[in-house]
């Protein structure tokens, strides 16, 4: 069992109750990611109890300056983090002047989360109880498309349980977040531009000396009853952050469903000056195709995967569950189309390690993609290696070694070492 309140499954992490002293864990355990992005299993709604908000986009990094007590010959003055990116995810629901969430509920029922592995999707479905007694039922789906991996999808309805009345629908996008672990309390991000192209809104922002740019664009569909309704926002449209807003009456026992799907686009795939542009159409695009055409074709290529890479225990469900989330978060943290992306230890879970390459890849990760996957994927994977020999020269010639001397990182994002106690090794 991966954890005591969470069931063994075959193919599913499942938690039926909700427990807030779970939910940082549950965050972590219930991550999902695509290779070229991650997200934690943060709640879409408001949640104002203990959470890190965490959205990651792979090989988008920030030096953080070193905190140590002293200083030794090769030490690096910064620890390279992959950084807690925009926020994509965000839907608020108010009723009347009352927000949802959990934290403030009076009573949460019926709560259910799910991760099926076998498919890639994060599931969610509770009913919260608000101050006023009203209460609404939340079934939530999203996934981080493995086949077109700069976008992720969200299903989200809403039912007025016991009332009727309006209801406020806010889908945004945040770039206002930081890193937990940043060592000197600094945000990492700089302002950049933001507005609507089309039926899309987007943010964009920059990072501090590396100079990543990302951006982020969404468009959204909303039904009552299945029936297509008018999207007329309200827009905020601000640095770091839009949103668009919607009221309707909805009666007892309707159901709202809102379908987000968001593109987070890097110019590490893009020219700078297009990533607005280039976003938007993408968001756009997968709107245009639909929630379920994009969620099908997800899961399909999940179920390809799985034939190449799943291990079989028969007798011992808890141990088949947990070799499958082994295997899963393999291949959702590197599915090796980009030779500039490696394997954080905690892949897209959080910030622990931050999101580093360390020395153990070729020994521990590299032998599972050289059996699994097609040979490319393990082929760039040794690619990452080979070209940051330039880095590891340097990296030598910091302790004295000269004559083209090589010493490979122990922990690095760009070839250069960023750990600062590898030089206690020499």
């Amino acid at each position: 069992m991966l954890d005591t309140y969470t069931e063994v499954h075959p193919w599913k992490i499942i938690e039926r109750s909700w427990n807030a002293e779970n939910h940082p864990k549950s965050e972590s355990l219930f991550s999902i990611g695509n290779g070229r992005m991650g997200q934690r299993a943060n709640f879409e709604e408001t949640y104002t109890g203990t959470s890190l908000q965490g959205s990651y986009v792979a090989g988008v990094y920030y030096p953080d300056k070193t905190r140590v007590g002293w200083w030794k010959n090769g030490y690096p003055e910064y620890f390279a983090k992959v950084l807690n990116s925009c926020n994509w995810i965000g839907i608020k629901i108010k009723v009347g002047e009352e927000e949802l969430d959990l934290n403030t509920a009076v009573a949460v029922n019926n709560f259910y989360r799910e991760l099926d592995m076998r498919s890639g999707l994060l599931k969610r479905s509770f009913e919260a109880t608000l101050p006023s007694g009203k209460i609404l039922a939340i079934h939530a789906e999203r996934f981080t498309s493995i086949v077109q991996d700069e976008v992720g999808a969200i299903s989200y309805r809403v039912t007025p349980i016991n009332f009727s009345g309006e209801i406020e629908v806010c889908t945004c996008l945040d770039f206002t977040i930081t890193n937990e672990d940043s060592n000197y309390n600094e945000s990492f991000w700089e302002h950049g531009s933001f507005g609507t192209n089309s039926n899309a809104s987007y943010v964009h922002a920059k990072t501090k000396k590396t100079a990543f740019e990302v951006s982020v664009a969404m468009c959204n569909t909303l039904y009552k009853n299945d029936v297509l309704q008018d999207w007329n926002p309200v827009l905020d449209l601000r640095q770091l952050w839009v949103s668009e807003t919607v009221r309707l009456n909805v009666s007892e026992g309707q159901e709202l469903r809102l379908e987000k799907v968001a593109a987070v686009l890097s110019s590490m795939n893009h020219e700078a000056e297009l990533l607005n542009t280039n976003a938007t159409a993408l968001a756009t695009t997968g709107q245009s195709r639909g929630y379920q055409k994009l969620r099908s074709e997800h899961m399909e290529a999940w179920h390809k995967k799985w034939e190449t890479s799943d291990i079989e225990i028969d007798g011992d469900t808890e141990a088949q569950q947990g070799i499958r989330f082994n295997i899963f978060h393999m291949n959702q943290t590197f599915t090796g189309v980009d030779d500039r992306l490696n394997i954080g230890p905690k892949g897209f879970t959080g910030e622990k390690y931050g999101g580093s390459t360390y020395w153990d890849t070729e020994a521990y990760c590299l032998p599972f993609y050289l059996a699994t996957a097609q040979p490319n994927v393990a082929k760039n994977l040794c690619l990452y290696r080979y070209k940051q020999l330039d880095k590891a020269i340097q990296n030598a010639s910091k302790l004295g070694f000269t004559g083209g001397a090589a010493l490979y990182p122990m922990v690095t994002m760009n070839g250069e070492e960023c750990h600062n106690e590898w030089g206690n090794n020499f």
